[in-house]
């Protein structure tokens, strides 16, 4: 008996420095176990935690994606007449109303031809109305053999021939006065003008050279791309009511609310996209051509969804679980099946009901069976805070 104590004395002093030893080493994780009889959270305090209570509430079904600006119309404004630009009536970047003059080029070359036009008119229609005369008079004579038949044919035909010249001349009038009113050059949309290419002083030519843009932007279209096992479903509900789009800058701000207007024709094949259109009334312009925006399409209400804070979810091997804290006041880890985020609250699935608690924050104390104390504060999201 005396020699054994010494012996375990020294043994467990050897164990000790073994012990000591392997927890000091890089690597090594050291996991001690309580006495056994003391419960599944063995000799822990309880973890203070915050909790929030799965409801029940009508969840809107929103497609999310990445959108970009368009003006509602733009156009490229070219010159339909050659000549040197005379006038810039405009600033670059104003806002002008449809029938707004833009430019104006120079109009004396085309009131000249404007001129010699009408002047070719008012000569046939003269030479036109003694021909008829001509004509009318033959055909008395004819009758009573004073002229030849042949004559009467000759004086028909110039008649006839001149009518067709007055026509044409007719016809160059038209388009001289076209090409004068061409000279001055109108916004034929309301909306803003961009960057002016050419200056005045400049000589141009027709159909040449884009000259400016002007670009309507209210309303403007947000364009977007959602899945093509999405598009099925989003003529389903397109057919029964228009669709709301809501669209927000990626830096946060306010959030402006559309319609759903076009859905393409065809599915991206490189992609597996559908291409959407939505129009914005953007009445104080603030949303601008080329901007990308958040954009959330509104599909339908999913009425009784159970829904809980996102932050509640954790991430694991076998997926995403929870903490579910029971009526003991202990924790259990269970797995769910997740749906749609929307504004801070995940839909669940399958793996909480209606009513249980789970777990907001403090996540990183807890294991299965662990005690919880939940903390007099008040979470976001349906949290809650006391005791219950």
């Amino acid at each position: 008996m005396r020699l054994r104590t010494p012996f375990r004395g020294y043994l467990s002093a050897v164990n000790r420095s073994r012990l000591l030893t392997a927890f000091l080493m890089p690597g090594v994780v050291v996991v001690l176990l309580t006495a056994c009889g003391k419960g599944k959270s063995g000799g822990f305090p309880p973890a203070p935690v915050t909790v929030a209570t799965a409801a029940k509430k009508n969840v809107p079904v929103i497609l999310e994606a990445i959108g970009t600006v368009e003006p509602y119309k733009s156009v490229a404004i070219k010159a339909q007449v050659s000549g040197e630009i005379e006038k810039v009536a405009f600033r670059e970047g104003q806002d002008v109303k449809k029938g707004d003059l833009l430019l104006v080029i120079d109009q004396r070359p085309y009131q000249a031809s404007l001129q010699a036009a009408r002047g070719n008119l008012q000569r046939d229609k003269a030479r036109l109305t003694s021909a008829r005369l001509k004509a009318g008079r033959y055909a008395d004579l004819v009758k009573k053999d004073y002229v030849t038949k042949q004559q009467f044919d000759d004086a028909t035909a110039e008649a006839e021939s001149l009518e067709a010249t007055v026509q044409s001349d007719e016809a160059a009038v038209r388009q001289a006065e076209l090409d004068l009113a061409h000279c001055s050059i109108r916004a034929p949309v309301t909306g803003r003008t961009g960057n002016l290419l050419v200056q005045q002083g400049n000589v141009i030519k027709s159909n040449d050279t884009v000259l400016l843009s002007l670009n309507q932007i209210t309303p403007v279209y947000v364009s977007f791309s959602v899945p093509e096992k999405n598009l099925s479903e989003v003529r389903h509900w397109q057919e029964l009511s228009p669709l709301k789009v809501s669209a927000t800058s990626p830096s946060g701000g306010e959030t402006y609310e559309g319609k759903l207007s076009m859905i393409n024709n065809s599915v991206d094949q490189s992609t597996g996209m559908v291409l959407l259109k939505a129009v914005f009334p953007n009445e104080d312009k603030a949303m601008w051509p080329g901007v990308f925006v958040n954009v959330r399409l509104r599909l339908k209400t999913s009425r009784g969804s159970v829904v809980i804070p996102s932050k509640a979810l954790q991430r694991g091997q076998r997926g995403e679980y929870v903490f579910v804290v029971k009526s003991d006041m202990t924790v259990e880890s269970r797995n769910v099946t997740t749906g749609q985020e929307t504004d801070g609250e995940t839909v669940i699935e399958k793996g909480v009901a209606n009513g249980e608690k789970v777990v907001t924050d403090g996540q990183l104390r807890l294991f299965p069976g662990a005690k919880v104390v939940i903390q007099q504060k008040k979470a976001s999201n349906g949290g809650e805070g006391g005791n219950p």
